[in-house]
């Protein structure tokens, strides 16, 4: 009944497949385990090794790296089952009826979204900007606030879907980077007039990068909305874009930035970085962009 893929690159995700498996074996309906190793390194295929050894479980070994939405799309062609449950490599299983919760859901529903948390206490500071970023998230993470906004509150992290209608319409190919292939995917199964259900059945996210690394992979979603945002509709930093533009403040606000950024990255960087910082530095990074792209 359901194929439960896992796409990863260079992360040791052995401890997530041993809990899947084991829920996977209590279960009464047949189910299978494909991890994606999206050009991962040779170190980490060997931690990986248990998806080629346990019942049900196999690997797709790919030597080049396709980006997030083609390893995804690639998993689904493969999965054998008419559901679909993806799940981010840096999870970790705290629920012992985590899979048995997506069974009973997945019985009216074509969709459902588990949702993610954080750890109460930081246990590096390096990785304080992400770790920030989610907590302040993990806020308006409770199933019944992401129901109010299903489609906007849309996430790839802990998702299942029925595999037709997942393949009829795919993760955008063309995104090759990171961020923003969830928001996509949302926006067409509201086109669509596709139901979602936001259920509370979290997954713990393990996978916080230091804050240079994270920086930068924000950095890298504001490129890929640069080159999206006519599909994207609205989002609160387009938003004051928007504003900006409104008011001919877009020079202004671009000139000020250009003088603060280093200062913004310092803080950022550092152990106590402010979330304030972060939005103020994410307008000015697509200005930027926006502009450099002509």
């Amino acid at each position: 009944m359901l194929s439960i893929l896992i796409p990863t690159k260079d992360y040791d995700c052995h401890q997530l497949i041993e809990q899947l498996h084991e829920q996977g074996e209590k279960m009464e309906y047949d189910y299978e385990i494909i991890v994606g190793e999206d050009g991962t390194r040779h170190d980490f295929l060997e931690k990986n090794i248990n998806a080629d050894i346990l019942t049900n479980c196999r690997r797709i070994i790919r030597t080049d790296n396709i980006g997030r939405a083609n390893i995804r799309n690639l998993l689904a062609v493969e999965a054998k089952f008419p559901y679909i449950l993806f799940i981010d490599s840096d999870a970790i299983v705290e629920k012992d009826d985590f899979l048995e919760c997506y069974i009973k859901a997945l019985k009216d529903y074509d969709v459902v979204c588990g949702g993610l948390y954080h750890a109460d206490t930081l246990t590096n500071k390096e990785c304080s900007l992400r770790y920030r970023y989610e907590k302040n998230a993990d806020k308006r993470r409770d199933a019944d606030l992401r129901n109010q906004r299903p489609y906007n509150e849309f996430s790839t992290f802990n998702f299942a879907i029925k595999k037709e209608l997942f393949t009829s319409i795919f993760f955008k190919p063309e995104i090759t980077r990171y961020g923003y292939e969830d928001t996509l995917f949302g926006k067409e199964l509201e086109k669509r007039g596709i139901e979602i259900l936001h259920i509370n059945n979290k997954l713990l996210h393990n996978g916080l990068e230091k804050n240079a690394i994270f920086l930068s992979k924000v950095e890298q979603s504001l490129m890929t909305l640069s080159e999206i945002e006519k599909e994207i509709g609205t989002t609160p930093l387009l938003s004051a874009v928007s504003k900006l533009s409104r008011w001919h403040m877009t020079r202004v606000y671009l000139f000020v930035w250009r003088q603060f950024r280093s200062t913004m990255v310092k803080n950022l960087t550092s152990k106590t970085p402010s979330l304030t910082i972060l939005n103020l530095y994410k307008l000015g990074y697509f200005l930027l962009n926006r502009k450099q792209r002509g």
